[in-house]
C-alpha cells in the first residue's frame, strides 16, 4: 500500500480519538450534571464516532487490498514496459511452443514418420521466434539452457510426460498426440490475444496461430491415410475444429505445412 496513504490514515484515526477524548473531559468538566443527566445523547454520539473510527479502518483496509491485488485498469507494468500478462504469456509460450518440438523430436525417432520431423522444424522456429521476443524485451528465457523434454515450467513437464507415454504405444496414438498438441496451442494461442496488446508480440501470436491449424490439419491428415481412423478433436469443440480442417492452408511468414514426404499429401 501507498506508505503516505497508510501514514495519513492512521494519523487521522488518533487524532480522531485524541479529539474525542479532550471533548469528553471538556464536557464532564464543564457541566458534569448536565453530561450525567444525557447519558442516550452520549451513548450515540460514541456510537456515531465507533463508526466513523471503522469506516476509517475499511478505508484503509480496502487500499491495502487494491494494491495487492489491482484491477485491470490499475495493474502495474513490468519493467519490461509489457504487462504482467504480457510477460506471463510469453514466458509460457516460449516453453509450449518447445514442447511441441520436443514431443515430436521423441516421436519422429520413436516411429520414423516424417510428419513428425518436419513439423518438428517449424516448431523449432516457432520457439525462437518467441526467444527473439524475450530478447527484446529484456526478459529472462526459461528455456535457455533446458534440454530436450525438460522445462521450468511444472504443468508442462507434467504434460510433456503424459503425451510422451501416450504417443509411445502407437502410430495412431502418436499421430493423436500430434493433433492434440496443435489444439492445446491453438485454444492457448486464442486466449492469449484476447489479453496481449503490443502489436509485435500479437503478430507473433497471429504466424503461431496458422502454424498451429497447418500443423493440426497435416496430423489429422495422415493420421486418416496411416490408419484410415477419423480424429475426433478432444479439447476443442466440433464447430471450431470442423472450421479449421475446411480453411486452406495458409503459406508465407515461415508457416510450415508439415507435408509429408513418402506416400503422403499436403492437407
Amino acid at each position: 500500500m501507498n506508505t503516505k496513504k497508510t501514514t495519513a490514515l492512521k494519523f487521522a484515526g488518533l487524532a480522531l480519538l485524541i479529539g474525542l477524548a479532550l471533548t469528553a473531559c471538556s464536557t464532564v468538566s464543564a457541566n458534569p450534571e448536565a453530561s450525567l443527566a444525557e447519558p442516550v445523547a452520549a451513548e450515540a454520539a460514541a456510537d456515531e464516532d465507533k463508526a466513523e473510527i471503522e469506516a476509517l479502518s475499511m478505508t484503509e483496509e480496502a487500499l491495502e487490498e487494491e494494491t495487492a491485488n489491482p484491477s485491470p485498469a490499475n495493474a502495474a507494468l513490468h519493467a519490461s514496459g509489457l504487462t504482467l500478462a504480457e510477460v506471463d504469456s510469453l514466458l509460457y509460450m516460449r516453453e509450449e511452443e518447445k514442447l511441441a518440438h520436443d514431443v515430436y523430436v521423441t516421436l519422429y525417432q520413436a516411429w520414423g514418420t516424417p510428419v513428425f520431423q518436419n513439423i518438428a522444424n517449424s516448431e523449432l522456429s516457432h520457439t525462437d521466434a518467441v526467444k527473439k521476443l524475450l530478447d527484446i524485451y529484456g526478459l529472462e528465457d526459461p528455456a535457455v539452457s533446458t534440454p530436450l523434454g525438460v522445462f521450468v515450467n511444472a504443468d508442462l513437464q507434467a504434460l510433456y510426460d503424459e503425451l510422451i507415454a501416450w504417443g509411445s504405444q502407437s502410430l495412431a496414438d502418436a499421430l493423436k498426440v500430434g493433433a492434440a498438441i496443435e489444439e492445446i496451442d491453438i485454444l492457448d494461442l486464442q486466449q492469449s490475444l484476447e489479453k496481449v496488446g503490443a502489436a509485435d508480440i500479437r503478430q507473433v501470436y497471429e504466424n503461431l496461430l496458422a502454424g498451429s491449424e497447418n500443423h493440426l490439419r497435416a496430423f489429422t491428415s495422415v493420421l486418416a491415410q496411416q490408419t484410415g481412423e477419423t480424429y475426433v478433436p478432444q479439447y476443442m469443440d466440433q464447430a471450431a475444429y470442423d472450421a479449421i480442417l475446411a480453411a486452406p492452408a495458409q503459406t508465407g511468414m515461415g508457416l510450415s505445412q508439415g507435408g509429408v514426404r513418402g506416400g503422403g499429401k499436403r492437407p
